[in-house]
């Protein structure tokens, strides 16, 4: 999962995507201070043998 961190002047917007791509083409449409975060979940790596 990746979360677009936007800070605007009054408030903070957080948008959430499935994929890199996806969220890397809003990161780059993006205007401001932004952040682009990848979350990676425990469980994720259970499901995955690791």
């Amino acid at each position: 999962m990746w979360i677009l961190t936007l800070f605007l002047q009054d408030k903070v917007k957080m948008f959430e995507y499935d994929n890199k791509d996806e969220a890397r083409t809003e990161f780059e449409k993006a205007n401001g201070c932004k952040i682009l975060s990848e979350i990676i979940h425990y469980r994720d790596f259970e499901k995955r043998g690791s």
